[in-house]
């Protein structure tokens, strides 16, 4: 884990493109206490020694099923799985989990150092007990993901692909349709990938997204302005969505570029995916 300091910081943004529906403004200067986050999200090999020493079924082990996006799946599953009509790129698969990331027939084989997926906010929570650690809180999670910059647009400043670096894993080509993988990574990739950020933290932008502690609201409060970190309902165990940061290595600018450093969306708290993972938190002292 990266300890760091604290203090007060300019969280949000009103980015002209961004998703005011979102909440990600207005831009408020907030304080979070000195505490301790992963340096990683967590791996597959993590979750699996969580798991071999409590037994813990996850939620989509124990409903059956989870959404994998449809170009990772053979034809046979691929066509006989549900799919929403708002998002027909993700397919319900039976049998999809954290150890079987594509569904029946897959397994975990090279992925040991990649994130573990197909997690529940309640799953993420579980590890995260077990761990002795916790979720962070949005404030926290957005502060470290900055690393100590001030309102850039990306962990590593403004630039998405600085002197044509790629320093994230996100959907490069045409979504959903085509992706060259420029940057290396079709699926996920490893949760060291890509330089870290100026705390020293690997993919916060890309990669699979992040549950956060807190309920999901875009509602900051009377005073923007200033204030202390908010978590909003962050250490309650049941209720409405969550918050998710960070994008995935399926965001696209064409539909979806919220793997910018204040973009912001949710999930319940129940659901799961092949796109989105966790990393850990710990106060401090």
């Amino acid at each position: 884990m990266v300890a760091l300091p604290g203090g007060e910081f300019l969280m949000g943004a009103e980015d002209a493109d961004g998703f005011p529906a979102d909440g990600e403004g207005p831009v408020r200067a907030v304080r979070v206490a000195p505490f301790l986050v992963d340096a990683c999200a967590v791996s597959n090999d993590e979750y699996a020694a969580f798991v071999a020493d409590t037994g813990y079924v996850t939620d989509a082990e124990r409903l059956g099923w989870s959404y994998v996006f449809a170009g990772f799946l053979p034809a046979a599953l691929r066509g006989g799985a549900p799919r929403p009509p708002e998002t027909p790129w993700w397919c319900a698969v039976a049998g999809a989990a954290w150890h079987q990331p594509a569904g029946p027939g897959s397994g975990l084989d090279g992925l040991g150092r990649h994130p573990v997926v197909h997690v529940s906010w309640y799953d993420a929570a579980a590890y995260a007990s077990w761990a002795g650690r916790r979720l962070p809180t949005e404030a926290q999670w957005e502060y470290a993901a900055r690393g100590g910059l001030e309102q850039a647009r990306y962990p590593w400043g403004d630039e998405l692909d600085p002197d044509g670096e790629y320093r994230c894993n996100i959907w490069r080509g045409t979504f959903p349709t085509r992706n060259t993988a420029a940057d290396g990574y079709r699926g996920t990739a490893p949760v060291d990938a890509f330089a870290p950020n100026g705390y020293g933290l690997h993919n916060v932008s890309g990669n699979v997204w992040e549950w956060c502690a807190d309920r999901w609201t875009t509602d900051h409060g009377a005073d923007t302005r200033h204030g202390t970190d908010p978590g909003h309902g962050a250490h309650t165990e049941h209720g409405s969505a969550r918050v998710i940061r960070g994008g995935s290595h399926l965001c696209h600018a064409s539909y979806c570029n919220r793997y910018r450093v204040a973009a912001r969306t949710a999930n319940t708290p129940d659901s799961s995916t092949g796109h989105t993972g966790f990393r850990c938190v710990r106060d401090a002292g």
